[in-house]
């Protein structure tokens, strides 16, 4: 079993140890050392990174026999070593973690609300929360009783007891672990079990910083940032929302008004622009039926319409259906067409039954129903052959009727 430095010391940058064995996790060199400073990802938290030697450690892990298996990029001897960890990442998390005891603990002040998961993610972090009905009211209540712990400066001790012990102390939470259990104690405040590491006092954590939340699974997720995240999430936020009002000639907190003006400008426009839109099909589909053939029964309208979506091809075949005696047969055509077949009660003809037979003979696929159908991946070298299958159908069927 490997000693864990870390926690005896979270602040231990530098160490020396003694590589034991050379281990292969898949296509990954890993070793294990006799004690060591690197904390492997465990309890929500995500392990160390630095330097064993010359090598890099990119990932480290503990097995169930209680060894610390430390993924490096590169060869390390057996024997003496020294190691470097990466103190900005970890006093990031350092940060992060003692927030989160103080962030649950407030929640359970506030909203009655224990925490059931967290996680320490690369830019924020979560906690799910028991808590059904959320409100902004409840996290900023949570908020800034976390901020009030912080801004009081107050101790962060690391206890150990064993089972019996632990009831004792008053914790959050349950611990499963057998043996010495470790518990950090937030002054006066919080008392939980935990293995990971942590600040000397919860000033340390500089601030802390509701980013958002949203139900999950019946409960309450959380994602917030302490620390330096949280400072570097907000100055970017903040620059965001300048940049943003300088695109409006005004200061951010004018952004959600005119926004929401915008909007209300944007759906207008559309609605004038689907008016228009309307308009112009109606004068096209009038267009289309002046310049039919007036001699037959049927007012047979053929169209091919290159680049022009099914929807707006669509609703033209209904407009110009909904003249006397008019039949439309049009084709929307990009990489392949697509035919809509529509005709006016006063006519006959089955559209679905047109659009299988010709789909039948010439490639493609589609139905309907008697006054509307339509059919696509048809080859554009077919399209002509579609139109002409189509349109006897339609003249056999008046012409049967007449």
């Amino acid at each position: 079993m490997t000693i864990h430095l870390y926690y005896e010391n979270s602040y231990l940058t530098e160490f020396s140890g003694i590589v034991l064995e050379q281990r292969k996790l898949g296509n990954k060199s890993a070793v294990t050392l006799d004690q060591t400073g690197f904390y492997p990802t465990s309890g929500g938290q995500p392990h160390d990174t630095g330097m064993l030697g010359s090598a890099q450690v990119v990932e480290v892990e503990e097995d169930p026999w209680g060894a610390i298996l430390h993924v490096v990029d590169s060869y390390v001897p057996l024997g003496p070593v020294s190691g470097r960890i990466d103190w900005e990442r970890r006093f990031d998390h350092m940060q992060q973690h003692t927030g989160q005891h103080i962030l649950s603990q407030a929640f359970i002040k506030v909203a009655q609300a224990p925490t059931v998961s967290f996680h320490l993610g690369k830019e924020t972090s979560t906690i799910d929360v028991e808590l059904s009905q959320p409100t902004s009211s409840l996290m900023e209540q949570a908020e800034g009783l976390a901020t009030q712990i912080i801004f009081e400066d107050r101790l962060v001790t690391v206890l150990t007891v064993d089972r019996e012990g632990l009831s004792a102390l008053g914790v959050r939470k349950e611990s499963s672990r057998e043996g010495e259990i470790r518990v950090i104690d937030v002054e006066g405040f919080d008392r939980s079990p935990c293995g990971g590491t942590h600040v000397r006092r919860t000033g340390e954590i500089g601030m802390i910083a509701i980013l958002g939340f949203e139900r999950y699974k019946g409960g309450t997720r959380v994602e917030f940032a302490c620390g330096w995240r949280a400072l570097r999430t907000l100055r970017r936020d903040h620059e965001l929302l300048r940049e943003l009002g300088k695109l409006y000639s005004s200061q951010p907190s004018d952004l959600q008004r005119l926004t929401e003006k915008l909007f209300q400008e944007r759906a207008a426009l559309s609605r004038d622009n689907a008016k228009l839109q309307d308009q112009i099909l109606d004068l096209e589909a009038q267009d289309l039926v002046n310049r039919a053939d007036k001699s037959r029964r049927a007012l047979l309208v053929r169209a091919t319409y290159p680049g022009r979506s099914l929807e707006s091809v669509k609703v033209l075949a209904q407009k110009v259906a909904a003249h006397s005696r008019a039949i439309a047969i049009l084709a929307a055509v990009q990489e392949t067409a697509q035919v809509v077949a529509a005709r006016n009660t006063d006519v006959a003809g089955d559209c679905g039954a047109a659009i299988k037979q010709a789909a039948a003979r010439f490639g493609g696929k589609g139905g309907g129903k008697p006054e509307i159908a339509q059919a696509g991946s048809i080859a554009a070298a077919a399209l002509d052959a579609w139109f002409q299958e189509l349109e006897i159908y339609f003249t056999n069927a008046n012409q049967a009727a007449s």
